[in-house]
Formats: structure tokens, sequence, C-alpha cells
């Protein structure tokens, strides 16, 4: 199957560069130099992963991730040609599962593109409901409802809850997390999986002194302490 890929990224040439690259790598490539542009394609057709640009004329890279984000699940790989950590993980926090620093070698593009989407395509297997008590994660809608409301999860908060929902009654350290997600979100730093987890936290309104779903295990990392029952439907 040939994937769909949307690019958003105001250097035509490379725009057209990696179109022509990834048809060598059965992608067929759609290049934006705007966003208004690249937003009315993804509206209109049928993508499997946007490859998105941090500078962009308009608006902004986050901006547009943001706006994405709001509509689609779609796995988003952010271009930035800075440096800069902390414009890495407000992309990653925004919803983008990864990130690729300019200049960069299509190779390693066309690595990252499958590794986002085994990722995704590993999050539907056979279980598609895990049920915690108030707490209901859909696997296939990629939703998260908390005494039937919906909870507005980012992509990276969504996958750490997924992760120890599976693995409930387990201790599980920063490095193992980090193994067992796989992806540049919580590369970045340490610190990203303990932001994470407050975060999650404070959105499921669960009390660090009386938890109900999180429990922090002192010299080791956290455990999801719920019952979870797993359903297919």
């Amino acid at each position: 199957m040939t994937l769909q890929i949307l690019i958003i990224d105001d250097d035509e040439k490379l725009g057209a560069l990696l179109c022509k690259y990834l048809a060598d790598f059965n992608m067929k490539a759609s290049a934006s130099a705007k966003p208004s542009e690249g937003l009315k394609l993804l509206k209109s057709q049928n993508f499997d992963l946007l490859v998105l640009d941090f500078m962009l004329p308009e608006k902004d890279g986050f901006a547009v991730c943001r706006e994405v984000r709001s509509e689609s699940d779609i796995p988003i790989i952010m271009l930035t040609a800075k440096g800069d950590l902390a414009d890495r993980v407000v992309g990653l926090e925004l919803g983008a599962d990864d990130y690729l620093a300019k200049p960069f070698d299509p190779r390693e593009l066309v690595a990252r593109i499958h590794a986002v989407l085994r990722r995704g395509a590993s999050r539907g297997d056979k279980v598609t409901l895990l049920k915690s008590g108030r707490l209901v994660l859909d696997l296939q809608k990629r939703t998260a409802m908390l005494d039937q409301e919906n909870l507005d999860l980012t992509t990276a908060e969504f996958d750490l809850l997924h992760l120890f929902m599976q693995r409930a009654g387990q201790a599980l350290s920063r490095d193992q997390i980090m193994e067992a997600l796989k992806g540049a979100e919580w590369d970045v730093f340490n610190r990203t999986i303990d932001v994470g987890l407050s975060r999650l936290r404070q959105k499921l309104h669960d009390n660090p002194k009386d938890p109900e779903f999180f429990k922090t295990v002192w010299g080791t990392g956290y455990m999801f302490i719920g019952s979870v029952e797993k359903k297919n439907e």
C-alpha cells in the first residue's frame, strides 16, 4: 500500500526534493508552501502522516499543529531549523509525534515516518477499550473519558496513559517508560516523564496524597494502581 504523506514547508525546493525521494519508498507525497493551502489539502484528502515545518509564513508550525490536532489524530513529524530544546518540547506537547532538526538526511525522515506509523499500528491491537472505574480509554478513536466526559489529552499524554493502563500494577522507571514508548517526546530529557505524569494527574483529578490511578513509587518511578478491564468492541 502506498503511503500518503503531506508536507507543509515554505522551502519549495526541499518539498519537491522530498516528494521525489519519498516516491522511492512507496510514499506519495504532496507538498504545500503555505499553511492555508496545506490545511485545505488535509481536509480534502486522506493522508497517513503530516510532515510540518516550524518556521512558516501566515502562522508558525505550533499554531498549525494545534489546529490540526483539534480536528485530527493524524501522525505529525515536525521539522525545525532550531536546536532549541524548548521548541521541540512545546511541539511535542501540542500533539506532534516526533521531530527532526534541519538539516537532515532524507533517509532519517523515512526511518522516522516508518517508526511513527509502526507505533500507531501497534495501538490498533485486539484490545480496543481499557476501563478503570470512571476512566475509559478508547484505543481506536484515541480518546479518553472520565465520568463520561472527554479528556483533552495530547498525543504524548494519551500514549503515556495507555502504557500505564496496559501495565497496571507494575512499577515503571523513567528508563522503562522511554524504552516502551520509543518516542522522541520522551527522549528529550527525563524530566518530561515527571511533567507528563503531573499533567495527567491534574486532568484525571487524581490526588497524589490519596491516589485513584497513579502512585509514585519512591526510588523506582510510577505505578497505575487502578484495576483495568480490557475489552474488544
